[in-house]
């Protein structure tokens, strides 16, 4: 634990002009970001008796050993530098509200010639228009199903859109009238935008004129008999209503506004934050985040509005943002999102009427998601710290391991062997120091020698970093060591016996090492490594750290049969309670790496499965590759083409068709497949793969 008086700024040396100030720990990793209008007065309250600071106050600037800070000339510029910080360096104390899904948007696609509708999720896209977010994507399907007897816009994806040009047969929506099939030439390029458009408009609120148009259509086509027409006119209008019904009017002024809501207690906040377009509710988000700072409602809404408002420009960001409590500084922060939107921001408390009843609505969601998730989440403070506790006491470590790196190996047969490494800090995943492996040291499957390279990768960067940074200092002995062996621990005791400098780190392993706080692979200290296995892939571990000189992380394996907990020189394994949370979260760790393992064993699988032979042609590239599978259609046409029929491909000489044909040829199937229930013989059609 540092003393923050040994990092203190010297008296006048901190500049009282607006700026945004960082934290590091003794491993230059950025751990707090803040900003303020006078930087002297802010800071300096750091620095004052630790009683009478916050606890999550205290423990930040003991964890910290020194303080930086940036001048700027606005408190806007402050603000938008704290929030660009926050997001590059992800640091530990401030708070971060972790979206519990990736909310789903309606998007159409106006920057097509033929314009799409379909539920998008993650980062926006230019040209797209986008309605929402809604709380579930069965919700938008049932809008768009309603509307499309009104737009029948396209919503089918590239592929089934070509092969219906390609065929002049439209798909199932097109028979059924909900769609226009522009795909076979039913309507014209402009015709299909145009109703694209009139979806979009209808979609933003704009709904009056086309319901009355329907029903003055209706009431024409009664008077001319056209009962049909009539007939299919109100269905239509029916359908639009209720697709209207699915988001009641709640503000009858049309507005565009943002409705946030705060509930918390000690611990943690939940936020609610209703989306409200032409009036109607059209999505709804829920965050929720551990207070690692001392923060109030205020600070919570701050924080909010950076997160959600931080990627957004234009009609992203509405006319009014109504909050619980203004920020700190309302003026900087009202000025900052009207630079994002392009026009004036209104950011208040509702007081009366319409407004003030959906925000006690918001209100009451907010306190309803914190109560379910204090209640479903295994994960909360004083579990987790009940869970660090009991494996620091099962293993007989001196302190809580606050950092918790878990290894696992996974292959297919002996084949695609690789690694990953997961992070837990604090008992919660941080899946940005996650990391996977290659195994290139041998080849076959032999799990505890791949753990041992692993391990011995993975500390030798670490070593490295230290002996950057200027942390490792060489040992003096009088017997040099043979091999790469580095030095010993950072912390604790020295290591005994010859130690010698940091063998070089592989090329895969390596990357840029710039000292800017970012979190860097491999830089910090775990003080528990757990493996996936028993008593040999422990053995292995351990192995691995005493031959790099490190004897102050504690190694220990989870085996999947009984759970048992190994530690190294062991013969009889630690077995935890069933109820232990403890135990709970080490089985969390180790399956989250044996997820993270084999999902890239698996990527890595289907990469080398998803090879041609037409790879092994020399001099053929990537171009010319396409250009004969688009003449042909497929391998197995390619394959039945004479070496003249090659050549006639664009780009393709006789030398390169000859190469191609002998390529083919040698692997070409030596019998065709058959299905062994029917008996029919299945035709090879690979279209470019084998």
């Amino acid at each position: 634990m540092a003393d923050p008086s040994s990092y203190r700024p010297k008296p006048g040396q901190i500049p009282d002009s607006p700026g945004v100030y960082k934290f590091r720990d003794e491993h230059r990793r950025v751990i707090y970001v803040g900003k303020a209008k006078n930087l002297r007065q802010r800071v300096a309250n750091y620095f004052q008796d630790l009683a009478g600071l916050h606890p999550r106050t205290r423990t930040m600037v003991t964890t910290a050993a020194s303080v930086e800070w940036t001048v700027v000339s606005t408190e806007v510029e402050a603000l938008q530098l704290e929030y660009s910080w926050i997001k590059e360096f992800d640091p530990r104390f401030n708070v971060k509200y972790r979206d519990d899904k990736s909310y789903p948007y309606l998007a159409v696609t106006l920057n097509e010639e033929f314009p799409r509708v379909q539920v998008m999720r993650g980062a926006k896209k230019k040209g797209v228009r986008y309605f929402g977010p809604y709380g579930h994507a069965w919700a938008i399907r049932e809008t768009v199903d309603l509307m499309l007897r009104v737009f029948p816009v396209r919503t089918c994806s590239a592929g089934v859109f070509k092969n219906a040009a390609r065929t002049g047969r439209p798909c199932l929506l097109g028979y059924i009238g909900k769609c226009s099939a522009p795909c076979v030439g039913r309507v014209t390029p402009e015709e299909h935008r145009e109703l694209a458009e009139d979806f979009c408009d209808f979609m933003a609120g704009r709904t009056g004129t086309y319901i009355r148009r329907l029903e003055k259509d209706m009431m024409q086509a009664a008077e001319e008999m056209e009962y049909e027409r009539a007939a299919r006119l109100r269905d239509d209008a029916e359908a639009l209503k209720r697709a209207m019904e699915k988001s009641a009017v709640v503000l009858a002024d049309a507005t565009d506004a943002d409705l946030i809501a705060v509930a918390e207690d000690e611990l943690e906040a939940a936020l609610q934050i209703f989306h409200v377009r032409g009036g109607r509710v059209r999505g709804q988000r829920g965050w929720v985040t551990d207070k690692v700072e001392a923060v109030d409602t205020s600070g919570l809404v701050e924080h909010a509005l950076q997160q959600l408002y931080g990627e957004e420009r234009g009609d992203a960001v509405p006319k009014e943002v109504l909050v619980p409590a203004l920020p700190e500084d309302t003026e900087a922060v009202s000025q900052w999102l009207a630079e994002r939107r392009g026009s004036q921001v209104s950011l208040r408390i509702p007081q009366r009427g319409d407004k003030k009843d959906l925000m006690a609505t918001v209100q009451r969601n907010a306190q309803q998601a914190l109560g379910l998730h204090k209640t479903k989440r295994a994960s909360d403070l004083t579990t987790r710290s009940r869970a660090l506790e009991e494996i620091a006491e099962a293993l007989g470590l001196d302190t809580a391991p606050l950092r918790i790196e878990c290894y696992d190996i996974s292959h297919l047969q002996g084949d695609d062997v690789v690694a990953s490494m997961v992070v837990f800090e604090d008992g919660l995943a941080r899946k940005s120091e996650y990391r996977r492996f290659q195994i290139k040291g041998f080849e076959g499957q032999d799990d505890v020698r791949s753990m041992h390279e692993v391990i011995g990768r993975r500390f030798r960067r670490y070593l490295q970093e230290k002996e950057r940074t200027g942390e490792w200092e060489e040992q003096p002995t009088d017997t040099p060591a043979e091999g790469p062996a580095p030095t010993g621990p950072v912390s604790g005791p020295a290591p005994t016996g010859p130690v010698a400098a940091p063998a070089t780190v592989p090329a895969e392993d390596a990357e840029p090492r710039e000292d800017d706080g970012r979190p860097k692979r491999f830089a910090y200290p775990p003080q528990l490594v757990v493996v996936d296995g028993g008593q040999p892939q422990v053995a292995a571990a351990k192995r691995a750290l005493d031959e790099l000189g490190i004897d102050d992380i504690a190694v220990c394996g989870l085996a999947k049969r009984l759970e048992e907990v190994w530690l190294p020189d062991d013969d009889d394994p630690v077995v935890l309670p069933r109820s232990s949370e403890g135990l709970y979260l080490l089985q969390r760790v180790r399956d989250e790496a044996h997820r993270f393992a084999i999902t890239y064993q698996r990527a890595k699988r289907a990469k080398r499965i998803r090879t041609s032979p037409l790879d092994d042609v020399s001099g053929l590239g990537e171009t010319r590759k396409q250009a004969l599978i688009k003449h042909f259609g497929s391998v197995k046409k390619l394959r039945q083409a004479t070496i003249d029929e090659i050549c006639e491909v664009p780009g393709i000489g006789r030398r390169t068709a000859e190469s191609v044909a002998a390529a083919l040829a040698s692997t070409a199937p030596a019998a065709p497949a058959v299905n062994t229930a029917t008996g029919e013989i299945i035709e090879e059609d690979d279209g470019g793969s084998s």
